[in-house]
């Protein structure tokens, strides 16, 4: 494969390592919120209105920011009944063909999470809770993980293809 191509798969595997271990975090500040709002409302008699809402809002942004990580660690649920017998090669072969469905499904959701990105920032949509948060940030963040995991789809059909061809990448 040429340098080009495995500078981008190393570009991209570097940065969804980062952005994937980025979002192990934010399970952490869930739970921090969490803390505060028992906190606040078994010690302060003030329940906090906003927090499910946040924390449904981070563990979306957790689980879309690290979807492309668990790809690229192979931590993603498979159905396993003949694919653990095959050769590497034949994985490799397996994989790159249906990396084109996946690659497809992703371009579709893309283009989907643009238009309603698009339409929550132009229209100011809010969800219909007494919070009542914007919609856009939560709706790019999970456009942009979308988008992450498109990128592994191809740095994996790429590492897929130099199996193939047997020159894998180190």
């Amino acid at each position: 494969m040429g340098k080009a191509l495995r500078l981008f798969v190393r570009t991209v595997d570097g940065f969804n390592r980062w952005v994937g271990r980025f979002a192990m975090n934010l399970l952490y500040v869930m739970g921090a919120i969490m803390v505060y709002a028992i906190c606040s409302r078994l010690f302060l008699g003030q329940p906090v209105n906003w927090v499910m809402e946040m924390s449904q809002f981070l563990l979306a942004a957790y689980y879309l920011l690290g979807g492309a990580y668990s790809f690229q660690l192979d931590a993603h649920v498979r159905m396993d009944l003949f694919y653990g017998r095959l050769s590497p090669r034949r994985r490799a072969v397996t994989d790159a063909f249906t990396i084109l469905f996946v690659l497809f499904y992703l371009g579709v959701l893309i283009y989907g999470g643009l238009s309603s990105t698009e339409y929550a920032w132009s229209f100011n949509q809010k969800n219909y809770t007494s919070w009542a948060p914007p919609m856009w940030p939560i709706k790019a963040i999970m456009t942009f993980g979308i988008f992450l995991m498109l990128l592994q789809a191809i740095s994996a059909l790429i590492k897929d293809v130099a199996i193939v061809r047997g020159k894998p990448f180190p």
